[in-house]
């Protein structure tokens, strides 16, 4: 919290970050002293770096699935498909090893990679979408790359919780967000022969948390949305990535068999109720912390200037 005592510097969590903890600082101190324009440029270039930062691991992910769409040969002795898989592995170790993730994140990634697997095995086996290339790292049919990108999303959500300092006013209890989780994620197989029961899902998820406003601070000051609004730019945004995905002919839905067309609109509903799974499960690692009553706008010693770089 921008607090007399300052919110600890990220560094903290990611050793990467120290050595550029001054030069921060410096930029920081010029835009403040040159005005409220370069101030709010400065803290809105800050507020892209920080969602950069926490979205290195799907990042990567990203630019592995068009490199290798461009550039991986077809003739290789390795498949495309485990090519993703050793290069995924190798890039979690790294970033544990490089100090840029934390272990925590790392128990995140590895409950989404089981849980985005066990979806992933089921959604084949049924037929709505499939993995047209050949690959020995697979489970019944699944490649064992396609758990990252569910991790992805996990790890982000982890990151970006610490990155802005999160902090939250009239937060629904695990005790509701739980069984909501549940139901979401179980109607994701039952609705293929059982009644969708979507709609519901929907309203569940606007009663519980449409009161629900997260806070977070890019520099000084603590900025505020719905967090409802959250969930639906961060759904967007898993949209975009997936008509990356089958651009890049890593999987294919059956109307993409022929050729290639943009993912339908429609899947953006799925992906804002798999964001309420995803944030639930964080939920299990990162509590919600109340977002105090009131919060200053400006650090409350001079000292606390330097120690918010980089939270």
């Amino acid at each position: 919290m921008a607090t007399g005592r300052g919110t600890p510097s990220a560094a903290r969590n990611w050793p990467f970050l120290a050595g550029f903890v001054a030069v921060e600082r410096r930029l920081g101190e010029r835009a403040q002293a040159a005005g409220r324009l370069p101030a709010f440029a400065y803290e809105f270039l800050r507020f892209g770096v920080k969602q950069g930062w926490a979205c290195l691991f799907g990042g990567l992910i990203c630019a592995l699935l068009i490199g290798t769409h461009l550039f991986y040969p077809a003739d290789a002795p390795l498949s495309r498909y485990d090519f993703l898989t050793l290069a995924a592995i190798l890039i979690q170790v790294a970033l544990l090893a490089l100090g840029m993730e934390t272990w925590e994140e790392a128990k995140v990634i590895a409950l989404y990679h089981v849980v985005g697997t066990a979806m992933e095995i089921f959604k084949t086996g049924v037929g709505s979408w499939i993995y047209p290339e050949a690959s020995l790292l697979r489970i019944m049919g699944v490649p064992l790359f396609t758990g990252f990108m569910y991790a992805s999303i996990g790890s982000y959500i982890a990151r970006v919780w610490r990155l802005f300092d999160f902090r939250f006013t009239r937060h629904p209890p695990l005790m509701f967000t739980l069984p909501l989780a549940g139901a979401i994620y179980l109607n994701f197989f039952s609705h293929h022969y059982v009644a969708d029961m979507r709609a519901m899902l929907f309203i569940a998820t606007g009663v519980l948390f449409g009161g629900t406003v997260v806070h977070f601070k890019v520099w000084h000051v603590y900025r505020q949305m719905p967090l409802l609004l959250g969930f639906v730019l961060v759904a967007g945004f898993i949209w975009l990535a997936e008509n990356i995905g089958t651009a890049s002919r890593v999987w294919l839905y059956p109307n993409q068999a022929a050729g290639w067309s943009p993912v339908s609109a429609a899947k953006l509903g799925s992906w804002f109720l798999l964001m309420i799974v995803s944030y639930v499960l964080v939920t299990l690692v990162s509590r919600p912390e109340p977002c105090p009553e009131a919060v200053p706008t400006r650090p409350a010693d001079p000292g606390a200037e330097g120690r918010d770089q980089l939270t």
